[in-house]
């Protein structure tokens, strides 16, 4: 099956998947390694304030990305081409409609965000920091959120927004509003 022509339904299967198991994973670690308090084990904590991570994710979006992305556009043309950059995004709408969209709307603007900032701020991040130094658990998290989204293309830009989500995490010590800030850059 080539990338793109997977069944509409996919998408939400596959999200789930990757998901549960996620899940179950931070609460067994909480339940057993931390304090049995999953939200403060992962720092899962909001406040009227997060609500600045609307615009920190949408200026992401739309000016960061961009800016990153201007040395490889200009080193490597054909490789980091904005079609080439949005191709994910863009494939994943065209192909959704009716019921889908809402499907790709609870995925990727809602459940994504939830799940990896409690795995890479919460989990990763949150743990490494208190074993080295917090701007080095900060870009190493970086490193591996970019690195997971296996597109090379995509590298660059979500290495940048990762580095924004940490620092929302590393100054707030909670996750609200990295998660504000990656629901609106999914968006």
């Amino acid at each position: 099956m080539q990338q793109g022509n997977e069944p509409k339904w996919f998408l939400g299967v596959s999200a789930v998947a990757l998901w549960v198991p996620f899940v179950v994973g931070l609460l067994v670690v909480s339940r057993r390694l931390g304090s049995g308090n999953f939200s403060q084990d992962f720092f899962l904590r909001f406040r009227r304030i997060d609500l600045v991570g609307i615009p920190i994710g949408v200026l992401s979006q739309l000016v960061l990305v961009g800016l990153v992305m201007w040395p490889f556009r200009v080193a490597f043309p054909e490789t980091f081409a904005p079609e080439k950059v949005e191709k994910r995004a863009r494939d994943l709408f065209d192909n959704a409609h009716g019921p889908w969209l809402f499907v790709l709307i609870v995925v990727v603007v809602l459940g994504a965000p939830f799940v990896e900032e409690l795995v890479y701020r919460g989990f990763i991040h949150g743990g490494l920091r208190n074993r080295i130094n917090d701007v080095v658990a900060l870009v190493v998290t970086a490193i591996w959120f970019a690195g997971v989204h296996l597109k090379l293309v995509e590298f660059p830009g979500l290495f940048a927004f990762a580095l924004v989500l940490g620092a929302c995490f590393h100054f707030t010590k909670r996750l609200g509003m990295s998660i504000v800030a990656h629901v609106a850059f999914n968006s």
